[in-house]
């Protein structure tokens, strides 16, 4: 089995405010091959300057992983049923939703692939089960408990 590994690292900015919940959320995601993404808390959920704004949160990484995902196992597809594709660009939304008991979870992952076909396009049929397939061979939208819904399918 393959094994995915991400190093999550925080320094604390505030040691006199930790305690009061005055700190930074900005920590750093590290990924083998060396690449560096900042991230932090949705501004959504701890307010600025205790969110960074800039950086990536858990949120957006978890749409953009499931939209990735899609994207990926789709051109796969794509390609084995001989069709050529130029661009694909995905909109991807999450939409955030209170459980029974408060708790707050991505209950929705809206996929919207907008893909630009070098010659022949597939039918609506086909394109439907290309989306269809991507989604049941995607090994994030497997894992996860949110919907995830593409767009027109």
């Amino acid at each position: 089995m393959s094994m995915y590994v991400a190093k999550i690292t925080w320094k604390s900015d505030a040691p006199d405010t930790f305690a009061q919940n005055k700190y930074t959320r900005g920590h750093v995601w590290e990924f083998d091959g060396g690449v560096s993404v900042p991230a932090s808390s949705s501004p959504h959920a701890v307010r600025v300057p205790f969110s960074v704004e800039a950086a990536v949160d858990p949120e957006e990484a978890l749409v953009a992983s499931a939209a990735s995902c899609h994207m990926l196992t789709f051109l796969w597809l794509a390609a084995r049923a001989g069709f050529n594709i130029a661009s694909y660009t995905d909109n991807a939304v999450g939409e955030m939703a209170a459980m029974e008991d408060g708790r707050q979870w991505i209950a929705k992952i809206r996929l919207d692939p907008q893909i630009e076909w070098l010659g022949d396009a597939p039918t609506a049929e086909q394109l439907a089960d290309l989306h269809h397939r991507a989604h049941e061979g995607c090994y994030i939208a497997n894992s996860i408990k949110s919907e995830i819904v593409v767009r027109g399918v």
